[in-house]
């Protein structure tokens, strides 16, 4: 084993990069901009040139570099084919070829949730075990499938994508992927706050969220908190829905444990117990004792996990 690796995880906006002992020590963290211009083609090369700059700075030499872990926002296939990232203007391309070909340096991808998921169970909320899903409650609702500490990612990359369950029949509105009642559209940040816009237009219930500028996730949580019945009551349904969806992979996956993230996990206990008390109701009698955890690498699992995957 060699002594340094680099994590990076790739996003819209900006590029997170570390680099890191083998043992799983973050030694530097940065960041660089995304460059999405001309179907971001200079993604790899900014990357290369980061990882270079960073070498020479620390007067490390390549041969003391195990390689190079990265997660990228798209399904992404074991041999390193990212099959379209539709935020970055990729097309199909085999991500790990064209950025060993730039380095030198080894170099294995992933999708970004799986990867973080990934960074979760080695360092993070799921230390200590070896088989966990990661369910990440952000803009909308993402996951990571880890079983004998790898990744499954599936045939085409889209194993983990949890936040496109089937959860409601008739629903009118459509999800960010074409379908109709997608867990995502009641359980992310941006769910629960359309669904309780939605209760207050369709109900006269007081509320002190009727008081909000903009009724946000945030100010949901804080509201139940201070005890509002109308938040305590969508923070249940959302939770109900989610103890459900997760009763449901624990029956294919019977993971040890759940591993919570996103945004949304900020709300604490409020949010993680309701969720682990719904899903009780439903478990097969055989999963009912899954631990439920909140994350804890925050931003950093996702160069967390990209180091875990160049050592495997």
């Amino acid at each position: 084993m060699k002594e340094y690796a680099f994590g990076v995880d790739i996003g819209g906006t900006t590029i997170k990069m570390g680099l890191f002992t083998t043992t799983g020590d973050i030694l530097e963290k940065w960041e660089i901009p995304t460059r999405t211009e001309e179907n971001g083609k200079y993604i790899l090369e900014d990357i290369a040139k980061a990882v270079e700059g960073k070498l020479a700075e620390k007067e490390i030499s390549k041969l003391d570099v195990e390689g190079i872990g990265m997660g990228v926002p798209g399904p992404v296939g074991d041999d390193g084919t990212v099959f379209k990232c539709v935020n970055l203007g990729w097309g199909v391309f085999n991500v790990e070829i064209e950025l060993k070909r730039l380095t030198g340096l080894k170099v294995k991808a992933g999708n970004d949730a799986n990867v973080a998921a990934l960074g979760e169970m080695w360092q993070g909320g799921g230390k200590g075990y070896k088989n966990m899903v990661m369910v990440t409650l952000g803009t909308g609702v993402g996951g990571g499938v880890i079983m004998n500490e790898k990744i499954v990612s599936g045939s085409d990359g889209a194993g983990g994508e949890i936040g496109h369950l089937h959860m409601i029949d008739g629903e009118t509105e459509s999800c960010g992927c074409g379908n109709h009642g997608c867990l995502e559209q009641y359980a992310s940040a941006n769910g629960i706050a359309r669904v309780t816009k939605k209760y207050l237009a369709e109900n006269s219930d007081e509320s002190v969220l009727r008081n909000e500028e903009e009724i946000t996730s945030l100010a949901i949580f804080n509201a139940a908190k201070a005890g509002d019945a109308v938040a305590l009551k969508m923070v249940d349904y959302v939770s109900d829905l989610l103890g459900k969806a997760l009763s449901q992979i624990a029956c294919v996956i019977n993971p040890q444990v759940f591993v919570i993230g996103g945004g949304m996990s900020k709300a604490g206990d409020i949010l993680t117990d309701a969720i682990q008390k719904h899903y009780k109701e439903y478990a097969f009698h055989a999963c009912k004792e899954t631990y439920f955890k909140v994350a804890e690498l925050s931003n950093d699992a996702g160069m967390v996990g990209g180091v875990r995957l160049i050592l495997q």
